[in-house]
């Protein structure tokens, strides 16, 4: 597969683009600097661009299979959330337009908790989640990994877990860790693993060792229900009808369905 990795110099992201060659995949980079680009290995391929700027994402989503969505605003409040967290996911999607291609979307573990101090000051969860309805109303087979606290989990934490229904929400490690690593192999796994299509779930890693193979994890899951804009069991606190009206139009036939 040709897979482009969006966030590809985070800390999450260079381990995608790593697990990605390991996995034999032609990797490409959307990166915003030829400074950042040098970051990377020189058998990956670069492309210059900001999710923030639809206009410069053209060459980067050419001829693609899938897309990894790694991009996060850590640190820019609730303009930057709406803007990266949200805005760079719909700009993807929307200079994809017809292509098919597959997506794996990373957002959090509890990001269906509204009311915590992380999302009161950020809105950072709404934005995401926001996000996460695009990917599922845009047709397109996808998998979203919502991974617990990174590289919190000990040393002999290594058995990967996949939950859902986003109940634990202490906001902070109790929620569950996991290793980026780790985080990196689900995310690029599960571009070709049909038991990890349409699905949703929280990431974290338990006491024993790493599962060799994926696929039996991934399918014990439930598959998010078709043309619903939430995942499985999440709770129903954030109403269609009380989002604001630019996202609701993007649900509503503003962006391009495969």
């Amino acid at each position: 597969m040709t897979v482009l990795i969006v966030g590809a110099t985070g800390s999450i992201g260079r381990l995608v683009v790593a697990e990605a060659v390991r996995q034999g995949h032609a990797v490409r980079a959307l990166v915003r600097s030829a400074g950042k680009a040098a970051r990377l290995p020189t058998n990956v391929e670069t492309v210059i661009g900001d999710v923030t700027r639809p206009e410069t994402l053209t060459a980067a989503v050419e001829g693609v299979d899938a897309v990894v969505l790694t991009l996060g605003s850590e640190g820019a409040g609730k303009a930057g959330a709406e803007k990266v967290d949200y805005g760079g996911v719909r700009n993807i999607l929307l200079e994809l337009g017809s292509r098919p291609a597959r997506i794996a979307l990373m957002t959090a573990i509890g990001v269906t908790n509204r009311t915590g101090d992380y999302n009161r000051r950020t809105e950072a969860h709404d934005w995401k989640r926001r996000a996460e309805r695009l990917v599922r109303a845009s047709g397109r087979p996808y998998t979203i990994v919502r991974p617990g606290w990174f590289d919190y989990n000990a040393a002999d934490e290594q058995r990967i877990v996949m939950l859902q229904g986003d109940t634990r929400q202490a906001g902070d490690a109790s929620d569950g860790a996991i290793a980026r690593a780790q985080i990196a192999r689900v995310l690029v796994e599960s571009l070709t693993s049909p038991a990890a299509e349409n699905k949703t779930f929280e990431l974290v890693a338990e006491q024993g060792d790493a599962q060799p193979d994926l696929d039996p994890v991934f399918a014990g899951l439930d598959r998010d229900a078709p043309n619903a804009l939430d995942a499985v069991r999440d709770v129903d606190n954030q109403p269609l009808n009380d989002e604001p009206q630019r996202v609701r139009d993007d649900l509503d036939g503003g962006l391009p369905k495969r």
